[in-house]
């Protein structure tokens, strides 16, 4: 059998540079730090309205920060740059405006990452890395925002700044980051890096002049100078697509990701079991005569022990056992969980102890997920 030779010459080191990754060339896989940047998974919902606190709503990974500053719908849009490949987007929708934020105030969306993620980087070594993100906004307000790398494990900060030049039109934006050779990320699971994308900021962190070196003792006037308020109208829109973060002082093509790689790397994070009425919770089985349990595997290993996030009440599930329903009437919770499965029961209409049955939804409402979110 004929074997294959490579003739061209070996890559030598010297051969590897910034501008050949960024062209295409030698670009590692899974170069892209953030997860779910091109938006396309969505478990949660595609649409959240009257978001006035912080949470995660419709897109995997991406976390608002609100802290009264105006009210929210945030959705998966359709809506993306012409032939970049992309399709969706994390919009941002402001329905009651906030022209005059308190002082403290924040609004933001962002991504919270585990150390394990972050060692490429040599963080707090003497060869720590450059970061670049890269990602494309549109936003109805014109002017400056800010992005911030906040380094939870020590307290660290940077920020840079992007413009939108024109009112909702899409433009991309790259900012790069210096090393920092001061305090190393931990090598674990728990949350060493914020990424910030700031939508509004109140005078104690406007007032300054923004910090684009790393502030190992943070002033917060510093962090967010410059930064517009997206939240001062209720025509304004705030939309993200293509976010990227990468080792390098330069921004390689987008890395797209199969979609099934892409949800297993969110389920991590969150998992949506299951959502919706007349869908199959599992097997269950009577521990006493009133109460149900089950178990459930996840797909992949979870960050850490998950909890539950459950519809409670009566009317959202049904046992059924021998034919006859059994009506779940209290809140679910869990026993026994773990990063790869968990046990977890309800109390039910009476049945014997140890007769097994259909556990199902039955209300359009009902829903049951696990989150180990940052």
């Amino acid at each position: 059998m004929a074997i294959d030779k490579v003739v061209s010459a070996s890559i030598t080191d010297s051969s590897v540079t910034s501008a050949k990754v960024a062209s295409g060339v030698l670009q590692p896989n899974f170069r892209n730090i953030i997860i779910n940047g091109d938006m396309n998974i969505a478990q949660r919902a595609t649409s959240s309205s009257g978001i006035t606190s912080d949470g995660y709503y419709t897109v995997d990974r991406f976390l608002v920060e609100n802290g009264s500053f105006g009210t929210w719908t945030q959705t998966q849009e359709a809506d993306a740059p012409t032939g970049q490949g992309y399709y969706n987007s994390l919009k941002m929708d402001c329905t009651t405006a906030q022209g005059s934020p308190s002082s403290n105030s924040i609004l933001l969306v962002g991504q919270s990452i585990e150390g394990f993620m972050l060692q490429p980087i040599k963080q707090g070594t003497a060869n720590a890395e450059s970061t670049t993100l890269s990602f494309w906004h549109k936003h109805t307000k014109t002017g400056t925002n800010i992005v911030e790398l906040l380094d939870a494990d020590n307290s660290n900060a940077v920020s840079g700044s992007y413009t939108q030049s024109s009112s909702d039109t899409w433009e991309k934006a790259t900012i790069t980051f210096p090393a920092n050779t001061s305090g190393a990320y931990g090598n674990d699971n728990a949350r060493s890096l914020r990424i910030r994308f700031i939508m509004g900021a109140g005078t104690d962190y406007t007032s300054g002049t923004l910090a684009t070196t790393w502030q190992t003792s943070v002033t917060n006037a510093n962090r967010y100078a410059g930064q517009v308020n997206n939240a001062d109208s209720t025509s304004n829109n705030f939309i993200i697509t293509g976010v990227q973060y990468e080792v390098g002082t330069a921004a390689s093509d987008f890395e797209f990701l199969p979609i099934d790689v892409n949800l297993k790397r969110c389920q991590r994070y969150y998992f949506q079991h299951t959502s919706g009425s007349g869908k199959t919770v599992g097997l269950g089985a009577f521990y006493t005569t009133t109460s149900v349990d089950s178990v459930i595997y996840f797909p992949v290993e979870m960050r850490s022990t998950p909890s539950i996030v459950a519809t409670s009440g009566s009317g959202y599930y049904t046992v059924y056992v021998a034919g006859a329903g059994r009506t779940i009437d209290a809140g679910v919770s869990v026993n026994r969980a773990n990063k790869q499965s968990t046990q977890f029961y309800a109390e039910a209409a009476s049945d014997t102890a140890g007769r097994a049955g259909l556990w199902t939804t039955t209300n359009s409402s009902a829903s049951i997920a696990f989150s180990s979110e940052l």
